[in-house]
């Protein structure tokens, strides 16, 4: 394999019914950092039914180019149509790196590209930079249970893969002046491709705002005791700041809440402008999703909790005494008291 050949940072650009996840747009701005110091471009690949015009919001997020796949087969996400088109861009265009978001689309089409195009891929990565050479990509990650972070490189093979947890960067400015090319392409797929069919979309989770796009969180922790203070007072917290409950694995693991709130290593990474947590002692698992926080505050009553030594603000008390209180307090400085 002739490295030189192969150019480019190119993002994977996640869409669902229409509208691009924010972690797209968050790999473009790392992504245009990357393709700097390289001296290189970056652009995105954009797969779907309809979704030319979404092009330009890639473009205004940093994108040079964007190479669209617009077909009715591919209105569905379909984990070995979407590898067929990947496989054909990386034939086609030799791409030097693949960016992929850790969602659950990519954590299933990223291994898969990677497997078809006999490359190494980096999973859940919550860094990226340039090696000496200024041609390889570094890959870091926590590993051994989030007690050291690895640095992992691919050096002889392309594209450099890897995915990346959403919220481990900031999503950059657009520029509604910026300009760029948008690529049309042909899709080139058959039956054979097609190994799954869609059949119907349900969707999970309720009405509510997901902790992965809430501007405030409010996190329970095991010191909550029990699933009534995530329904009562730490909702109702979140509710007054207009933000969503998390919680740590110890409280998803007891039952108290699902899964779809966890934050940490092994649930969701965010980075919310507030994270209030709520009887977290502060394990580093959990600190690796959440410390992307632009303002943290903790309630616990052990004062020597390792969350304090992270948190921009720290209230040493009951949290049962506590976040009543700060309840009350918010709700009159808005006049809903």
């Amino acid at each position: 394999m002739d490295l030189a050949e192969y150019k480019g940072v190119y993002v994977i650009a996640e869409q669902f019914e229409g509208k691009l996840r924010n972690v797209s747009f968050e790999l473009l701005g790392q992504g245009r950092k990357l393709a700097d110091t390289i001296g290189d471009e970056v652009g995105a690949v954009l797969i779907g039914h309809n979704v030319k015009p979404l092009a330009q919001e890639l473009i205004a997020h940093g994108a040079h180019k964007v190479y669209v796949y617009d077909d009715p087969q591919l209105e569905q996400y379909n984990t070995t149509a979407y590898s067929k088109v990947l496989c054909d861009f990386f034939n086609e265009v030799k791409p030097n790196v693949f960016l992929v978001g850790a969602t659950n689309i990519g954590r299933d089409l990223g291994p898969r590209v990677a497997n078809s195009l006999k490359t190494g891929l980096t999973a859940d990565c919550t860094g990226l930079s340039v090696d000496d050479d200024k041609k390889t990509i570094v890959w870091t990650r926590p590993a051994l249970g989030g007690n050291i972070m690895a640095e992992i490189i691919c050096p002889d093979n392309r594209p450099q893969m890897g995915t990346v947890r959403p919220n481990v960067f900031k999503k950059p400015e657009a520029d509604a002046s910026a300009t760029g090319e948008i690529i049309d392409m042909k899709v080139d797929l058959t039956d054979a491709d097609f190994l799954t069919k869609f059949v119907e979309l349900i969707k999970m989770g309720g009405g509510g705002i997901k902790i992965e796009e809430a501007d405030v969180i409010v996190s329970g922790g095991r010191g909550m005791n029990g699933s009534e203070p995530f329904e009562g007072m730490l909702k109702e917290l979140a509710t007054v700041l207009g933000g969503a409950v998390g919680a740590s694995r110890a409280a998803v693991d007891a039952g108290w809440i699902d899964a779809l709130h966890q934050v940490g290593q092994t649930g969701k990474t965010v980075g919310p402008k507030i994270y209030v947590a709520c009887a977290i002692s502060g394990a580093i698992q959990h600190l690796a999703g959440m410390t992307g926080s632009d303002c943290i505050i903790a309630i616990n009553k052990d004062e020597d909790a390792p969350i304090f030594k992270v948190c921009d603000y720290g209230i040493v008390g009951d949290v049962f005494q506590v976040v009543p209180k700060l309840t009350e307090a918010i709700k009159k400085h808005k006049g809903l008291a």
